[in-house]
């Protein structure tokens, strides 16, 4: 799979449910690092070959995991799964991505520690429509591309950022 593949535009029910349970989107996260076998998944995951199996099976039917290769060892056949596309993007029709991605943000996010640099911030602007699509568009050259790095380095710890930019429901007071 390479870095360079448009990304997949999620529109269907299916996917959708594919990746609104919190073990699909843990794995969707895990093979944006790699291929990976039903093993390499379950003790990553730290599941069994089970459970894997049926996640992997719906994330198949949706068309988020394919087949990336085979094996043959110890008289059985090992299986490796990739994603279709390590990004995805939402159908503008959907209407629900912003919702969507900001419950997968809340379900991955661990504890704050102490002394590291975890933190969310919430900030408004007063923005006329050229300044928003400037904006918007500055956002976009500045999102980095780590998820297609080709795996964590030794001492690296994965973050998540979640950048939303959006018309807010703020009324506006009269001026003085």
């Amino acid at each position: 799979m390479g870095d360079d593949q448009e990304p997949l535009v999620l529109h269907t029910s299916a996917h959708f449910k594919a990746l609104g349970h919190p073990l699909r989107h843990r794995m969707v996260n895990v093979l944006r690092q790699r291929p990976a076998t039903m093993s390499e998944l379950t003790a990553t995951l730290e599941s069994t070959k089970g459970t894997i199996g049926y996640h992997l099976r719906v994330l198949r039917e949706a068309g988020l995991v394919r087949l990336a290769g085979t094996r043959h060892v110890r008289g059985g056949t090992e299986q490796r799964f990739e994603l279709v596309s390590k990004s995805f993007r939402f159908d503008e029709q959907t209407g629900a991505g912003a919702e969507f991605l900001i419950g997968a943000a809340l379900a991955e996010m661990l504890p704050d520690r102490p002394g590291h640099p975890e933190h969310t911030m919430l900030w408004h602007f007063w923005l006329n429509p050229d300044e928003a699509r400037a904006l918007a568009g500055r956002l976009d050259t500045f999102a980095p591309d780590k998820h297609t790095a080709s795996g964590p380095e030794a001492d690296a710890e994965p973050y998540g950022l979640l950048l939303s930019f959006y018309r807010a429901d703020i009324p506006a007071l009269p001026p003085e």
